[in-house]
């Protein structure tokens, strides 16, 4: 008889993982949000649009894992080539600086990882703010407008964000 209680509650949150507000659309303005790095330092993410010509804010469920380690270390590898853009990278998942920084040393991503544990980021970009943040990707310009979005792809994020740009520029 204790199961159903605990049945129920898996269902929810299951659901909610899957529950979603509205995403930003391209046009948008990007959220003004600060949420503390892997180095346990505060970062505005306003301020990294203004620093940069382009500002990619990728969102992956769990540092760790093979889909987002695939993610990460895609924008690990074509790190020279977006900064040759002016794409500076920020990740952000709802997990705690210490496996932050235990997922960029482990993989040496040359970028911040946002540990978003009270979903601030995530529900200002449109996530529900479920369990964990959704696998998605916001190019953001130094105006802080969203130019380029994508659900997020795995060992193909960073082709699909140079892909855009180089289009762009054409």
């Amino acid at each position: 008889m204790k199961l159903r209680p605990i049945l129920a509650m898996s269902l929810f949150t299951f659901l909610g993982i899957f529950a979603r507000a509205e995403a930003l659309k391209v046009g948008a303005d990007a959220p003004a949000v600060s949420a503390t790095t892997d180095a346990g330092t505060t970062l505005n993410l306003a301020e990294v649009y203004k620093q940069n010509d382009y500002t990619l804010v990728w969102f992956y469920p769990r540092a760790l894992t093979g889909g987002c380690t695939k993610q990460g270390c895609s924008l690990r590898d074509a790190a020279t080539d977006l900064k040759k853009k002016g794409v500076a990278v920020v990740g952000v998942s709802v997990d705690p600086v210490e496996k932050q920084k235990e997922f960029k040393d482990k993989n040496n991503f040359p970028f911040p990882l946002l540990a978003d544990t009270d979903k601030s980021v995530i529900k200002a970009f449109g996530q529900s703010g479920g369990m964990m943040a959704s696998r998605e990707a916001y190019l953001i310009d130094r105006k802080g407008k969203v130019v380029y979005y994508d659900k997020g792809q795995t060992d193909k994020q960073a082709e699909m964000v140079l892909a855009f740009l180089n289009a762009k520029k054409s």
